[in-house]
């Protein structure tokens, strides 16, 4: 595994390395410690081979080549191996893709981005090498023969006045890195001659270790549920409480260049201007969750779904924190779910009709298996008093929160509250917005945004849906 200090991106680029390194292993006996050997001395040939010269890293939309084991030689004539590393970005290309959220910005004339994406190839002459026919031979024997490809994938940070020697150094010594780690996996999990292929996955490392990106290599094909003793193996090396998961697949780090596949935006509070209240602190939602509204994944559901929708988000929470392996329900789930408890007649599968925090609670137990508070204020105007409650949930659980009263539902993602002078503001997601996914409009028109004690009917009722961490690795 690899530790990777990201908590000053700022100060410096994440280089990446993603390629396929073919694993081609030959033995002429299943017998265990044979097969074991055989595959020892395969990986041991593949970190030769990354040692060599044939070694090549392409650095993505940029027409940059780099050789790291030539002295750092570059097609490039103005890079050299003393140029600093930071000075290469100039040469990719800063055009933003469509479908895509990379982003780049110019500074003192240079494309800057926090993660450079190079391609690790091997190369298979060399110049003025002289290719020869091929040579056939035939050997009849009997033999077990294992072909796969080894998805290589690692990262280095790379301080701004570091060099392109620092940089291609480190590379190289983080994929033999790799290589040792998967050879652990595939000998630790290898069934006979079955060989699961070796996953590497990066994970952010949460306070006081925060900023500390890991590589973890798990065997690929093998669910989490499959994985629990050496996850706990992590937990112990990494010093992490045992009540929470931080190494199933899906808190595996997002990079900044690379898109969510559905298209939601996630965590858009990351984007506001926190209030600065006297002796207050916040108190936030822990963790990655997606911003579910109206009218989103071709449902019409505008005047009626926004409890749906609080739901989804809360659920997205727990699928993106790694609690549970299921997609976001959608509607026509929710209503089914609650009709399987007995909650609804068979009619309500389809139908227009609202639900509340209760439902929410019931539909969150019986699809993810998560139990739920539920804090129930008589009036808007007792919200202001329940600062306390509110903090502690977000201190301890970290979940969203739904709130439903009269005809409406919000979801609280935290709250600023000082404990001395009760003052308090509400961070609220609002499932009504009904526009395209634009974090700007989103944040601008207060979509998502600090709210103050007047946001809520001071005369109405409101019952709040508090979900409970579960607790597991």
């Amino acid at each position: 595994m690899v530790l990777l200090d990201v908590s000053s991106p700022e100060t410096g680029t994440i280089m990446r390395v993603k390629g396929a390194l073919e694993f081609k292993c030959q033995f002429e006996s299943t017998d265990a410690s044979l097969v074991h050997k055989a595959i020892s001395r395969t990986f041991e040939t593949l970190r030769s081979q990354v040692k060599s010269k044939s070694v090549v890293f392409l650095v993505c939309e940029s027409p940059v080549i780099i050789w790291p084991n030539q002295d750092v030689y570059a097609t490039h004539e103005e890079i050299t191996p003393n140029t600093l590393w930071e000075d290469i970005l100039q040469w990719i290309k800063g055009d933003e893709q469509e479908g895509t959220s990379k982003k780049s910005t110019k500074k003192k004339g240079k494309m800057i981005t926090s993660v450079v994406n190079l391609r690790l190839m091997m190369e298979v002459t060399e110049p003025g090498q002289v290719v020869f026919a091929p040579t056939l031979s035939r050997t009849i024997q009997k033999h077990h023969f294992l072909n796969t490809t080894l998805p290589m994938d690692c990262v280095v940070h790379v301080p701004s006045n570091e060099t392109m020697t620092f940089a291609c150094e480190n590379m190289l010594e983080k994929l033999v890195e790799q290589l040792d780690e998967m050879e652990k996996v595939v000998l630790r999990y290898i069934k006979g001659t079955a060989l699961l292929v070796p996953q590497p996955l990066h994970f952010l490392l949460p306070k006081p270790k925060g900023g500390e990106l890991v590589s973890i290599v798990f065997p690929a094909g093998l669910p989490d549920s499959q994985l629990e003793t050496h996850r706990k193996e992590l937990h112990q090396r990494f010093e992490l409480p045992e009540d929470r998961p931080y190494f199933r697949r899906a808190n595996a780090y997002h990079f900044p260049d690379e898109p969510y596949k559905d298209y939601h935006i996630r965590n858009p509070h990351l984007a506001l201007t926190h209030p600065n209240l006297e002796d207050g602190k916040l108190y936030l939602v822990q963790g990655i969750y997606s911003y579910h509204h109206y009218m989103q994944d071709r449902m019409e559901d505008n005047g009626w779904g926004c409890a749906y929708r609080s739901l989804q988000t809360i659920c997205s929470w727990f699928v993106q924190q790694g609690y549970v392996d299921q997609p976001v329900p959608t509607h026509k789930q929710i209503q089914q779910a609650l009709v399987d408890v007995g909650d609804k007649q068979p009619l309500f599968v389809g139908s227009r009709q609202w639900i509340g925090s209760f439902e929410v609670s019931t539909v969150l137990d019986q699809l993810l298996g998560v139990t739920s508070k539920i804090m129930f204020v008589s009036q808007g105007s007792e919200m202001a008093s329940k600062g306390r409650e509110l903090a502690n949930h977000f201190l301890t659980e970290g979940t969203p929160v739904m709130i439903g009263g009269g005809v409406l539902a919000h979801t609280i993602l935290g709250v600023a509250w000082s404990e001395t002078t009760g003052q308090i503001r509400y961070l609220i997601l609002d499932p009504h917005y009904t526009g395209a996914e634009d974090l700007q409009v989103i944040t601008d028109k207060g979509w998502c945004g600090w709210k103050g004690p007047d946001f809520w009917d001071q005369t109405a009722y409101y019952n709040l849906c508090m979900p409970q961490r579960p607790k597991a690795i």
